[in-house]
């Protein structure tokens, strides 16, 4: 007899749910080339326009859907499509991402300085563009979060329960600031997303955006996680608008009691009540 296999430290007991993870991260290579390894080293961008903007983000965004329809994991075969991870995941993420396009970028354009000055097609003065990209972004992030919670929990579990959730949020600050800084780092030779200070958005801003994972990397975890408990599709979507809900309360009191991390114009600056997309601004970045 051959002896069981242990269950892994880092990958979910959830066999739908581990395949999942796992074509996520392996799709990931493939999107990751071709942006930051094809498209900006070798400058195409410059010749791109809104079209060409558009497809790189369709490129990129639409298969992490179709080939998981077509080759579906032998985890998912006996399992109807709703009940499958990568579906709830997707869900999860495309609710979560939706709002921080829509509605956080006007944060970065108010409080911290940003804007996106390359041609593009636009929903609420956002390219349509980081609505696809930032999918794929996001379910690498929230994936690679997964497998390193999952493993950091087998770590700590003989701790005494309060050192395992300081330790716990101790990762999930530290991992979502890492992440946040490095985005804006690997972004840094795209010429078409500037910043007011770029230093004070390395060093702050990141932090600003870390709030955006803070948040979302516990909560992702659950869908699905422990045994016997199956997330369905509305439990998901009402999961992300909760999470969204809360970083939006979160920026909106960084914005009114820290404000701007940087000297940002007057036609730019946003007032002390409100919402920073209420009183123009969306025209004016």
């Amino acid at each position: 007899m051959t002896a069981p296999v242990p269950p892994s430290l880092w990958l979910a007991p959830n066999p739908s749910k581990r395949w999942g993870e796992l074509f996520f991260l392996l799709y990931t290579p493939f999107w990751l080339t071709l942006c930051l390894g094809i498209v900006i080293p070798f400058n195409l961008y410059e010749k791109f326009t809104e079209l060409e903007y558009l497809l790189i983000g369709l490129v990129s965004a639409v298969p992490a859907f179709v080939i998981p329809m077509l080759l579906v994991g032998k985890a998912d075969r006996s399992v109807h499509w709703k009940d499958r991870y990568w579906v709830k995941a997707s869900l999860w993420i495309i609710i979560f991402s939706y709002v921080g396009n829509y509605f956080w970028t006007h944060y970065f354009f108010t409080v911290l300085g940003a804007s996106y000055t390359f041609p593009s097609w636009k929903m609420n003065n956002v390219p349509h563009t980081t609505f696809l990209l930032t999918h794929v972004c996001f379910l690498f992030y929230h994936v690679s979060s997964n497998m390193t919670l999952r493993r950091l929990r087998h770590f700590i579990a003989d701790l005494p329960e309060k050192i395992q959730w300081a330790t716990e949020a101790a990762w999930i600050l530290a991992l979502a600031y890492f992440i946040a800084y490095l985005e804006t780092l690997a972004i840094s030779n795209f010429p078409y997303y500037e910043f007011v200070d770029r230093d004070s958005m390395y060093k702050v801003g990141s932090l600003f955006y870390a709030i955006y994972f803070i948040v979302s990397f516990p909560m992702f975890l659950r869908i699905d996680e422990k045994p016997g408990d199956k997330w369905d599709l509305p439990r998901v979507a009402v999961d992300a608008l909760g999470a969204a809900m809360l970083v939006t309360i979160i920026l909106d009191l960084w914005r009114i009691f820290l404000g701007p991390i940087v000297l940002i114009p007057d036609a730019k600056q946003c007032p002390q009540v409100g919402l920073p997309w209420f009183t123009g601004h969306a025209n004016l970045t």
